[in-house]
């Protein structure tokens, strides 16, 4: 697990916590990754680093990562092998994205990832680009929009890196909704078609989450659940990571099936 974590200065650096089995993690005494001191990463790294997520593609283990700077906030890319030694490889948006997702394998021959870029003439909605080589990103398209009056009416984004099942990508994606009391994060779910990823099968009308404990509620940012990870598990459950009101970590786990079954019988249009 990589995760984001703050310097008694405010800036976000990233951390790591290992487990064997997923529910009981030790964290490492060191950072893993602070903002860098060199080149272009520098630069676009000042004010810290954040929302990482972990894509296995191959034999390398690749991490995009929002960089802010007086600039806005970019995504970074970096790659490991071992989680000990760390290859930063490029900035691969420019401001203002957030919330980057890679999917684990090619479409014709090019990587595919989701994204959040912001417009205020269509606010917040996810877009799918493609890659030859993970650095140089085109053939954008937006594929997913929020719904007024909705529980996700305000914006929405990636969550975790889409997983392979046998009716297509599934996506946990986060949704907020806007209240008198602020904004209110929640999770929903949407299913990919398996050869054609901007091709949506479906979206669950309905949050499959949303925050109800007392860490969930109440915390550095409150009512929060936001995911960033999804482990999928030969039983045919999957492991969903969130973190609960900007201030832990949080597990849960769900049958694949289900979510599944939400996205094709309890679907509402993407767009």
């Amino acid at each position: 697990m990589i995760f984001r974590s703050h310097l008694h200065n405010g800036r976000s650096i990233l951390g790591l916590a290992q487990s064997d089995n997923g529910f009981d993690f030790e964290v490492s005494p060191k950072p893993f990754m602070t903002p860098s001191q060199h080149g272009m990463f520098q630069q676009y790294e000042e004010y810290g680093i954040e929302d990482p997520r972990i894509t296995l593609i191959d034999d390398s283990y690749h991490i995009t990562y929002s960089a802010y700077s007086r600039y806005g906030v970019r995504i970074g890319l970096a790659t490991t092998k071992d989680f000990i030694n760390i290859e930063r490889v490029s900035l691969i948006t420019e401001a203002d994205y957030r919330n980057v997702v890679l999917f684990p394998e090619k479409f014709n021959n090019l990587y595919a990832r989701l994204d959040r870029p912001h417009s205020e003439i269509c606010p917040w909605s996810i877009w799918i680009s493609y890659s030859p080589d993970l650095v140089y990103w085109g053939e954008s398209r937006l594929i997913m929009k929020p719904v007024d009056y909705h529980w996700d009416q305000m914006k929405i984004g990636p969550g975790a890196p889409p997983f392979k099942t046998h009716k297509g990508w599934l996506h946990i994606y986060h949704g907020v909704f806007p209240t008198m009391d602020g904004s209110v994060y929640r999770l929903g779910v949407a299913l990919h078609d398996l050869n054609d990823p901007s091709l949506i099968l479906g979206v669950c009308d309905h949050w499959i989450l949303q925050p109800e404990e007392q860490y969930e509620i109440t915390g550095y940012v409150h009512n929060v659940v936001f995911c960033c990870a999804a482990v999928p598990e030969q039983d045919g459950t999957v492991k969903i990571y969130w973190g609960g009101a900007d201030s832990v970590m949080c597990v849960g786990v769900a049958i694949i099936d289900e979510l599944i079954e939400l996205c094709l019988n309890n679907s509402r249009p993407a767009i």
